[in-house]
């Protein structure tokens, strides 16, 4: 575990504990007093400093945002839709390379896509890049099974010094500007490269990656069908990284409307650097505090426990589904073994995605 994560752990506690050394660097990184907020971050820390000497990212405004990273795994699909755990394999799909919007990215093709093919875009964690997300992730395999071409987006060090999506700026919270635009300008660049479905294009991510997805989906309604929020926290959560922090220890309370586009949530209930409260706010800026939904648990053979919970409208479309997977941490569910933030005794995050997103080659054919 890096002096990064350690951090996180030792300033995101759970909720109804006294003043931490975060409240305090909170407030500081507040009022500006950037030097302060990092000795008080290095004190929680015994001393043990951060990279470069300062916050993430060599510091505000720029900078990254603590606790926001990490990787993924393959799982293959279970009985009755329940993903459980199996092995890896090798994709035999090719990889091509490119950029938009000032952004490099990698491009997963399988060998064999569905004719127009589903997109998915999948945003890194912080200190990631894309070939290291996609290894670990694991989607190329789903994605060479199903027949969906994957978009990895790669963040600028020059935009963000550790790798993290700058979801909690309000100049990246916007439709047209800043990342949310660079991000939509990959998705119709590859889209139009690679015999995409217009109608089926998704976005998903991990931590940061999930926030971020989260902006996305709220902002480009007519670009995106869904996004997945893995471990993430919902739209305009934070406005600096002041507020991120603190979000990130307690989820708002009121959460803005994140449009019609649907949602699914995945989220450990033992989390304790993105609070599993944000999971629940997340669905709320969807559907809202009172909509009815279904309920049901399970178990992953040999593993953990879940509970997948999902609201749908009137005339039966679904809005959102959320998977608690009851005693995971911040790890991507289902992640591979050995992966850093994974953890493969939980259901697969891969495939519950796609799946929820209509890209799975069942949907195709049912129109499901």
């Amino acid at each position: 575990m890096s002096r990064f994560t350690r951090l996180v752990g030792a300033l995101a506690r759970p909720g109804g504990s006294s003043a931490t050394p975060f409240d305090e660097a909170t407030r500081l990184v507040r009022a500006g007093q950037l030097t302060a907020a990092t000795a008080e971050i290095q004190r929680a820390l015994g001393g043990s400093g951060l990279p470069g000497g300062g916050l993430p990212g060599g510091g505000l405004p720029g900078g990254g945002l603590p606790g926001l990273g990490g990787l993924s795994g393959l799982r293959t699909p279970g009985a009755g839709g329940v993903p459980t755990a199996g092995g890896a394999r090798r994709s035999p799909g090719s990889v091509v390379r490119g950029a938009a919007g000032g952004l490099a990215y990698r491009v997963y093709v399988p060998t064999a896509p569905q004719r127009p093919a589903p997109l998915l875009v999948m945003l890194h964690g912080g200190t990631q890049d894309a070939d290291g997300f996609a290894a670990s992730t694991g989607m190329d395999e789903v994605a060479e099974r199903e027949g969906v071409v994957v978009a990895y987006p790669e963040q600028s060090r020059s935009a963000n010094a550790m790798g993290y999506w700058n979801w909690f700026r309000p100049g990246d919270q916007e439709r047209d500007r800043g990342e949310p635009a660079a991000l939509a300008a990959i998705a119709r660049e590859v889209a139009a490269a690679h015999d995409v479905d217009a109608g089926r294009i998704g976005v998903a991510g991990f931590s940061a990656g999930a926030a971020m997805a989260a902006v996305l989906a709220a902002t480009h309604p007519d670009l995106f069908c869904g996004a997945g929020v893995h471990s993430g926290l919902p739209y305009r959560a934070a406005r600096d990284v002041g507020s991120a922090f603190a979000a990130m220890s307690s989820p708002p309370a009121a959460v803005a409307d994140a449009g019609p586009v649907p949602l699914v949530v995945v989220h450990g209930d033992a989390d304790r650097t993105v609070a599993p409260g944000n999971a629940a706010a997340v669905v709320r800026s969807v559907v809202g505090r009172e909509a009815p939904h279904e309920r049901e648990t399970g178990r992953v053979e040999g593993g953990r426990s879940w509970t997948r919970e999902r609201w749908r409208e009137p005339g039966g479309r679904l809005l959102a589904e959320s998977w608690t997977v009851h005693g995971m941490g911040h790890d991507w569910s289902g992640g591979r073994a050995g992966a850093s933030y994974a953890d493969p005794s939980g259901p697969d995050a891969a495939t519950a995605i796609v799946d929820f997103l209509g890209m799975a080659r069942s949907a195709s054919v049912t129109g499901t």
